[in-house]
């Protein structure tokens, strides 16, 4: 019994220690998601769904919840945010070549169409993410009027 005492003591002392640590936060300017919201130009009822669905984990700027001051949580929020602008990063919409543009847009609203997006484990603490049917229907039906742009652009080259 002494063995598992000591294990806890040990446990406990480590997570205490490494509370005073934690990984790089992702904040950068919300403004760089201007190019994107000005090239693809979404009605204000589209512009507000990604603002609060969308990026906090696809943007350079995140607004982080109270419990992030946890260690481990502020690293599995990392991790989640760092694979987010991996797959789509609207703070980079000006770097994407306009075949990539085409082909996120089509990601962009497929993954909401499915409902795989925005992640559960994000809804979970931020109810106001939860996209109703309507909100849905309004997200596809802005990507694909923009996909088309570009298809139409790249038709033009």
């Amino acid at each position: 019994m002494k063995i598992i005492k000591k294990i806890g003591w040990f446990l406990l002392i480590i997570l205490i220690i490494a509370q005073f640590f934690g990984p790089e936060k992702n904040e950068g300017s919300i403004e760089t998601v201007n190019a994107f919201i000005a090239e693809t130009n979404p009605p204000s009822e589209v512009h507000k769904i990604l603002k609060e669905s969308c990026f906090d984990c696809h943007s350079a700027k995140t607004k982080y919840p109270w419990y992030n001051s946890i260690t481990p949580i502020n690293y599995w929020l990392a991790d989640h945010v760092k694979d987010g602008k991996k797959h789509l990063n609207f703070s980079k919409w000006s770097s994407y070549s306009l075949k990539k543009k085409e082909h996120k847009m089509d990601e962009l609203y497929e993954e909401v169409e499915k409902g795989e997006m925005p992640l559960n484990s994000y809804t979970w603490t931020h109810a106001e993410a939860n996209l109703s049917q309507e909100q849905i229907n309004a997200i596809v039906a802005w990507g694909k009027k923009v996909q088309a742009e570009y298809k139409q652009q790249l038709k033009a080259k």
